[in-house]
């Protein structure tokens, strides 16, 4: 174990990770059946039999994984690990125990031989799930987040600047007021974003990123921000909003001389937060192939893996045209600010 990259047990509460261990434990009975079997015709009859078996046991140890997940996150590793390898065994054990009692000619194998068999494929499920880990963090998750980072556009500090040099005379409290936001806009870009931050600092820069376009629209850029009910406490991935909005100005806003109107919605239901981005979408611009798509594409495709990385399953991000309108909706977890990963600490 390093320091950078912790070991850390999988959230037994996500849906991608119990999807996992299930295919993985399906996978490793096909493997066992494939080399027991006399002869490959005779390898999906015995796997047959290997995953009824083994398909009860373990579905109860991932529901009695699923209700000690709390309890299990405040533990170290070697110890929860353990306990996981345990628990797979005793649930195995007493399934086994029931079916000698029941079904004496299902129990084949004997008791002994089940719980061993229990242990071993729980530590290969916890052993791949690490690996899986360590492999997708941290290179690959900060490889993501740098690309996104630096994906705002070059020429935005250029043209943001020229912005501020033309209100310098007119209206220096709006230029000092612009470069604050500029100021507040870098320092959110260069921090170190690889935790989750917070719904009410990510609302910070993304209305700093749009009182910057502002100055260079004018008029043509409106923001309907519909926020009033939003969990300002919610965490979720540093960066996110902003390359949203960015899209949503470069695709929707620019293209228009009279401009648009950008819908910001933001709340909580069932669990569950929800972003909705919309800006217009005419047709022309749609069917006009530009670098600039092939970008918005980029970042979406890059926002979809770092909710990947953080989320697994429970997240997702949608895309697609409404009439003339670009919708964009990211939903994902609610986690409260005091809400634990999967590593037992708490986010900041």
């Amino acid at each position: 174990m390093t320091k950078e990259t912790p070991t850390a047990l999988p959230d037994f509460r996500n849906l991608g990770i119990l999807l996992r261990i299930t295919v993985a434990a399906q996978v490793l009975a096909l493997g066992a059946a494939l080399a027991e079997a006399p002869a490959p015709a005779a390898a999906m009859h015995v796997f047959l039999g290997y995953a009824a078996h083994l398909q009860p046991p373990l579905l109860a140890s991932l529901l009695v994984l699923f209700l000690a997940a709390p309890r299990l996150s405040t533990l170290s590793y070697p110890v929860t690990a353990v306990a996981c390898i345990g628990i797979a065994m005793l649930v195995s054990a007493l399934w086994q125990a029931f079916l000698l009692r029941q079904y004496a000619d299902l129990a084949d194998g004997g008791l002994w031989r089940a719980i061993l068999l229990a242990g071993l494929v729980a530590g290969a499920v916890l052993i791949w799930l690490d690996w899986r880990t360590r492999r997708l963090s941290p290179a690959l998750a900060e490889a993501r987040l740098q690309a996104l980072q630096a994906r705002i556009r070059p020429h935005f500090l250029f043209n943001t600047l020229n912005s501020v040099l033309s209100l310098v005379r007119s209206d220096p409290g709006r230029a000092e007021a612009a470069l604050e936001n500029l100021a507040e806009l870098y320092r959110g870009l260069l921090a170190d974003n690889r935790q989750l931050s917070s719904l009410g600092r990510e609302l910070e820069l993304a209305r700093a990123y749009l009182d910057l376009e502002t100055l260079r629209l004018g008029e043509r850029l409106r923001v309907d921000w519909r926020v009033d009910h939003a969990p300002v406490d919610a965490r979720l991935p540093a960066l996110v909003l902003q390359p949203l909005l960015e899209n949503a100005v470069c695709h929707g806003i620019e293209p228009s001389p009279e401009g648009g109107r950008v819908g910001v919605d933001i709340f909580a239901r069932d669990g569950l937060l929800n972003v909705v981005i919309r800006n217009p979408c005419a047709a022309e611009v749609v069917a006009r192939p530009t670098p600039s798509r092939r970008g918005n594409r980029m970042a979406l495709s890059n926002i979809r893996e770092r909710l990947a990385l953080h989320f697994d399953a429970e997240a997702r991000l949608s895309a697609h045209r409404v009439g003339e309108e670009f919708v964009v909706q990211m939903v994902m977890p609610l986690l409260p600010t005091s809400a634990k990963r999967g590593d037992g600490k708490a986010e900041p």
